[in-house]
């Protein structure tokens, strides 16, 4: 077996790798393995025909395609195992050049390679300073929050709909005075001012009063998910039934006591604003990181090819529906919700895993500049770390780690490094 590679535009390589004719014919063999249960010929029971056989009867070529697919994959892992300084970063674009009995089997693969970086300014990066100050409006809302969350609903009869009531109404709507399709609703809760309805609808309910019939005029949106309703004009008749609101607790000494572990409202209000510096500071430390990455790249030079935003953006859209997946939701259901399709979804992904990968890239060339090493201490730390992360023991997570994810847990570490090393050196001004 053997490798030639031609490097292309953008980082690009057409690989070229030869199969011995030997190695070919054990494909064939195989691939007739696979197959002679489905074939038939006449005087033999099946399975049973020899292979030169059915070759004679319907030619070699019966049982390439399957043998070029049992050595490709193979004859391409080892090709790249074997040659660790070709780092390829997309998925391989295969074509067969050469399918022949008794010759070698030669095939192609357009790849991605990992581009290198010409590292720009990574010390002493000048950004804008970042706000870390809290305001008494921020711990005001902060606490205002928090009495909400712990507000009474109490139901309210001797006063009309104002904005936040919580209320259930009956409507049913109409279109040129002809009733349309989902536009009736029984029992329905609404909250007055939260956006679930047609804009304008739940502001005509300020001033409604229990089990009164209101008229609500609106216009549905050129952008309605009905095609029949898009921009049409409807008259609603609404009813509310029931109105309710909550009910803040009174600030004082008694709710700091009752929220929190303090036993007066300037002592909670204290801790409400450290937690909030602390919030502040960590954010803050995530917006330095961010702009500190963003100045680097824009002042490094690469040349990233296609196929690795493609590779990147197919990553990104697994780990979101993976997402998804735990919220009881399929890639399928958010497509009906939201338009898209895989296509306009991936596309929406790519200027994000372009910028992943550009981050990446200069930080593995700062971590290379600056000859930051992993120790297999470190390495152990940050095993231990993520057995705790998962719940599991330790002694009984680390025989799960194999050496490929030690590696990969070398390279994060790495990273890791240089982001400390680039943010810590960093200015603000």
């Amino acid at each position: 077996m053997s490798l030639k590679v031609e490097n292309l535009e953008h980082n690009m390589a057409k690989l070229t790798i030869e199969v011995a004719a030997e190695e070919f014919v054990k494909a064939t063999t195989e691939a007739y393995k696979k197959n002679k249960n489905k074939i038939s010929v006449p005087g033999f029971r099946k399975g049973k025909v020899p292979q030169s056989m059915i070759e004679k009867m319907y030619g070699p070529e019966i049982f390439y395609e399957d043998a070029a697919n049992i050595i490709i994959p193979d004859a391409y892992e080892k090709e790249l195992s074997e040659h660790k300084e070709i780092e390829v970063v997309s998925q391989p674009k295969i074509d067969v050049e050469q399918c022949r009995k008794g010759e070698p089997f030669i095939f192609t693969a357009e790849v991605a390679l990992k581009p290198s970086v010409e590292i720009g300014k990574y010390k002493g990066v000048k950004i804008d300073k970042i706000d870390r100050s809290v305001s008494d409006e921020e711990i005001d809302k902060a606490i205002d929050r928090e009495r909400e969350s712990n507000a009474r609903t109490i139901s309210v009869e001797d006063r009309p709909v104002k904005d936040k009531d919580m209320t259930i109404i009956d409507f049913e709507g109409f279109v040129d005075g002809e009733a349309f399709e989902g536009g009736k609703g029984e029992n329905y809760p609404l909250t007055i001012g939260s956006g679930s309805f047609i804009p304008g609808f739940e502001e005509q309910l300020i001033g409604a009063v229990i089990d009164e019939e209101v008229e609500v005029k609106v216009t549905f949106p050129e952008d309605y998910h009905a095609e029949e309703l898009k921009g049409k004009d409807a008259v609603f008749k609404v009813t509310v039934h029931e109105i309710k609101e909550k009910e803040l607790p009174e600030l004082d000494d008694e709710f700091a006591s009752e929220v929190s572990e303090f036993d007066t409202l300037a002592e909670y209000r204290e801790d409400v604003k450290k937690k909030l510096t602390e919030k502040k500071e960590a954010d803050a430390r995530t917006k330095k990181e961010d702009a500190v990455i963003e100045a680097i790249v824009n002042d490094s030079k690469m040349d990233i090819p296609e196929p690795m935003i493609e590779t990147q953006a197919r990553q990104m859209a697994q780990n979101y529906a993976n997402n998804l997946q735990q919220q009881g939701l399929t890639l399928e259901q958010y497509f009906q919700f939201t338009g898209m399709n895989m296509e306009s979804f991936l596309e929406q992904m790519k200027p994000g895993a372009k910028k992943r990968i550009e981050s990446r890239l200069v930080l593995e060339a700062v971590a290379k500049e600056e000859g930051f090493e992993v120790t297999d201490e470190d390495i152990d730390n940050e095993i231990n770390r993520m057995a705790e992360q998962y719940g599991m023991d330790a002694e009984e997570f680390k025989p799960l780690v194999g050496e490929y994810e030690k590696e990969q847990i070398a390279e994060d570490l790495k990273i890791k490094k240089a982001v400390d090393y680039v943010v810590d050196n960093a200015k603000e001004k």
